[in-house]
């Protein structure tokens, strides 16, 4: 698990330089991405990043398309970061060869085998986010 991280910390890395964004931009458009619209408060707890910095981060997303900041309806005055991502043909380009080649491993496994791996990812995913809560919250 920890090479697996590793690798995947160094991957990300590299997709974020070769679209032209610091890693904690593509971080952002990542939680985005598995989120869906949030604001910025919630987006500062998920990074982890002080309000502040979450600003600037938005407006240099929002600059290159990558978001974009929309009025809450049920909340005038707060504002919701919106993922605009997936249009960028530079963000699908950088993603498909991994997705093409994670296509091919899954292939290589039964359909129980891959309801089994779903599972311990999802949980491990889960027992990240606590750990992440701990050491953020000592």
């Amino acid at each position: 698990m920890r090479g697996l991280g590793t690798r995947t910390v160094l991957y990300q890395q590299h997709v974020a330089t070769s679209l032209g964004l610091y890693n904690n931009d593509f971080i952002s458009v990542d939680i985005l991405g598995e989120k869906g619209p949030i604001t910025a408060g919630e987006l500062s707890k998920l990074t982890g990043l002080a309000t502040g910095s979450v600003t600037a981060l938005i407006d240099r997303l929002e600059k290159t398309g990558y978001v974009r900041r929309q009025h809450d309806p049920q909340d005038r005055r707060k504002v919701i970061i919106v993922p605009e991502y997936e249009s960028i043909e530079a963000f699908s380009a950088t993603y498909s060869p991994l997705h093409q080649a994670m296509l091919k491993l899954a292939s290589s496994y039964t359909a129980e085998e891959l309801d089994l791996i779903t599972q311990f990812l999802s949980k491990a995913s889960t027992i990240l986010e606590e750990q992440t809560q701990l050491l953020s919250h000592p």
